[in-house]
């Protein structure tokens, strides 16, 4: 089988980061194979925000604990870094350009030896008061939805086990 595939099948989400901190030359490889998803009609619908700040990403952590009703529990299962992918609405594609673009980063971090798992709820943090100030705060401007976080870090963890894979997924005609 080749690697790619082979990387594509055993690559699993990590639930448990150790606290070291993760190289910047591999975060921005990590960024840069998010940049080159797929996109429709090559809109580039997608950007990518990088926390790699400890204030920030534990701001960030506790507004998306909050929008899951669980407020002091870690989302993000202690990664150092948050890839924050944001769709721009202007864009037909937007959610899927930056569902493509989070296959990437998850993929390319594990082609890193690092782990990653793709947390949800980013779209309710974008869409409150908090969320648009920080996005200000950063520069962004534009009509952007979240679309998902990309926790990042060295996993403190055995990789998971696949999932036995469900039949009947796959129709010839």
């Amino acid at each position: 089988m080749n690697e790619v595939i082979e990387a594509l099948k055993s690559r699993r989400s990590i639930r448990k980061f150790s606290d070291k901190a993760v190289e910047k030359a591999k975060l921005e490889e990590i960024i840069d194979a998010g940049l080159y998803a797929p996109s429709g009609m090559g809109k580039q619908g997608a950007a990518i925000v990088a926390v790699s700040d400890k204030a920030l990403r534990d701001k960030i952590s506790a507004m998306n604990a909050r929008v899951m009703g669980r407020e002091g529990f870690d989302p993000f299962y202690n990664a150092p870094v948050i890839l924050i992918v944001l769709g721009n609405k202007d864009v037909g594609t937007y959610l899927y350009d930056g569902s493509l673009v989070m296959g990437n980063l998850m993929n390319a971090a594990y082609s890193e030896g690092l782990g990653s798992i793709w947390i949800h709820r980013a779209k309710e943090e974008f869409e409150s008061e908090e969320g648009k100030a920080i996005l200000k705060e950063l520069g962004i401007e534009g009509n952007w939805e979240g679309i998902g976080h990309c926790a990042i870090g060295y996993a403190d963890c055995a990789s998971p086990a696949a999932a036995p894979r469900k039949d009947g997924r796959v129709f010839w005609a």
